[in-house]
């Protein structure tokens, strides 16, 4: 006899929708190392980003995991915290549809308006090996649901 129970199903779309509440996200091309791009922006931006090894994003392909690292800072005194995700990792993306992009900053939290993003942006342009910086509207992002952790 087949069990009829009723099954549970986790809605993704809205836990993907609360996650992106209030947030704002960069497409950053920079071909250097996670580490020395964080440094750079550590060192331009007053931040302190590092990296948390416990909101790494794991995504399993062709039958392989493939691990994509997450920096980290939350401001002192706010909600606002700032994540720079590895877009790469061993020949896959975190976002297959962003290939020319290294990194992507996510700023959540709090309200960031649209002065301070341009100061930002600003400040990541004038980093060296930094080619490309734009914002990205995340309603356009197909596969937003791989930067939730």
């Amino acid at each position: 006899m087949a069990d009829r129970s009723p099954k549970l199903v986790l809605d993704t779309g809205q836990l993907t929708e609360n996650f992106f509440e209030n947030s704002r996200l960069l497409g950053i091309m920079a071909p250097v190392k996670d580490y020395q791009f964080c440094w750079h922006l550590n060192n331009n931006t007053g931040h302190h980003f590092r990296i948390n090894h416990d909101i790494e994003i794991k995504l399993t392909r062709k039958k392989r995991d493939y691990f994509f690292s997450v920096f980290e800072y939350c401001e002192p005194s706010t909600f606002l915290s700032h994540y720079v995700y590895n877009n790469q990792f061993d020949g896959e993306y975190l976002l297959p549809e962003f290939k020319h992009l290294d990194f992507l900053w996510l700023m959540k939290g709090d309200e960031i308006s649209d002065d301070s993003m341009n100061e930002t942006i600003r400040v990541i342009k004038s980093i060296n090996n930094v080619q490309l910086v734009a914002e990205l509207a995340i309603a356009q992002i197909k596969n937003k649901e791989n930067l939730v952790f």
